[in-house]
């Protein structure tokens, strides 16, 4: 298929994990800083459904999907003030992500592109997050990409749509799961990011001498496990946690997170070879909304003189703005999908690295596995 001009505008649908999302967003590609209109943007969340459970549970959000997102698409459709016939095409989270989720909404993108008649948009959603950034402005390729959310914490260089390096990724927990963790272990509910950095405001961060794993080590990969261990049994020593036990553990936690991220960026600001000779960092995902992490890392780029950028803090979570311009982008390049695209529960940004350099060993078992 031959690339389409611009401006092209495009429905996005998010369903990888627990939140129903649809956004119609028209990119100006012709434009000299490729401006993107995000004419609409529903989410529902479903945070009370699983809020009994502590966690997501799979099978609930996959109904819950099923549920909701016809009236999703509906609204996302009325609040642009579009219709059909205005659509250049459809991109929806084809992985990775819990699988009854992802299928969900990959299903609906397909129905709606055959019965319209338009071209469907397989989208990694790390890549949603990875061009995430460029929905609140210009943020030219290339340049060094800190992905951190609940599921993931990575470091690439972003080279180009569909061109990524991975430099490094954790080997256990992510950072977002970790800031989860945490908060079901001091009883502060879900989502456990906001509800941690809000304790962590009132607290000391210098009490509770908390590991910071891999810090100091070769490489950028990651490892939060140790740290959420250490959460745990700080916690459970303490005989009768005040509130201000909790707010002094959300704050050294905060900060034990918040190093070990600087020191595997500034291992990765070492390794990385631009193109050209700008220097830019990004950081994306639900944790890049965290102030303590964002001001920590706007300080390292000024030490290593890297320009910073991270996506405008509505677009931090997931969305389905970042799945629509993704789709954009592609688009714009006749960069499709088949009807028969795949659903896939993982899905690496850099498969060469993650073929290579695994970070889950074959014959491990759980969800890690």
């Amino acid at each position: 298929m031959q690339a389409i001009q611009s401006p092209l505008t495009v429905l996005g649908i998010e369903t990888s994990c627990d939140e129903t999302a649809a956004s119609i967003v028209r990119l100006h590609r012709d434009q000299p800083d490729g401006r993107v209109e995000v004419l609409s943007s529903i989410i529902a969340s479903q945070v009370d459904e699983h809020a009994p459970y502590g966690g997501v549970v799979p099978e609930i959000a996959a109904r819950s999907h099923v549920d909701h997102l016809d009236a999703i698409v509906k609204r996302a459709l009325v609040e642009s003030g579009l219709d059909w016939p205005q659509i250049d095409g459809v991109a929806a989270t084809a992985g990775p992500g819990l699988i009854g989720g992802v299928m969900v909404g990959l299903m609906t993108a397909k129905g709606i592109a055959l019965a319209r008649g338009l071209p469907l948009m397989a989208v990694n959603h790390l890549e949603g997050h990875a061009l995430s950034p460029r929905l609140g402005g210009a943020v030219p390729f290339p340049y060094l990409l800190l992905l951190v959310s609940g599921g993931h914490c990575q470091l690439l260089s972003v080279n180009g749509l569909g061109d990524y390096h991975r430099l490094g990724t954790t080997i256990d927990d992510a950072a977002g799961e970790a800031f989860d963790k945490t908060a079901k272990i001091l009883g502060l509910g879900q989502p456990g990011g906001p509800a941690v950095e809000a304790h962590a405001r009132n607290g000391d961060a210098f009490r509770f001498n908390l590991p910071r794993p891999l810090k100091g080590r070769p490489g950028c990969d990651f490892s939060f496990a140790g740290l959420k261990t250490a959460v745990l049994r700080t916690f459970e020593a303490l005989a009768q946690p005040s509130e201000q036990d909790i707010a002094d553990l959300c704050a050294s936690f905060q900060l034990a997170v918040a190093d070990v991220l600087v020191d595997r960026t500034s291992r990765a600001m070492a390794a990385f070879q631009p193109s050209n000779t700008l220097h830019r960092f990004v950081v994306a995902g639900g944790v890049a909304a965290n102030s303590v992490i964002r001001e920590r890392l706007e300080q390292l780029c000024a030490h290593n003189r890297f320009s910073f950028s991270a996506p405008p803090m509505k677009w931090c979570t997931d969305n389905a703005a970042m799945i629509a311009l993704a789709g954009a982008e592609r688009l714009s390049l006749g960069m499709v999908d088949p009807l028969d695209a795949l659903a896939r529960p993982r899905w690496p940004l850099d498969a060469a690295s993650a073929a290579s350099t695994p970070s889950h060993k074959p014959g491990r078992k759980g969800a890690k596995a």
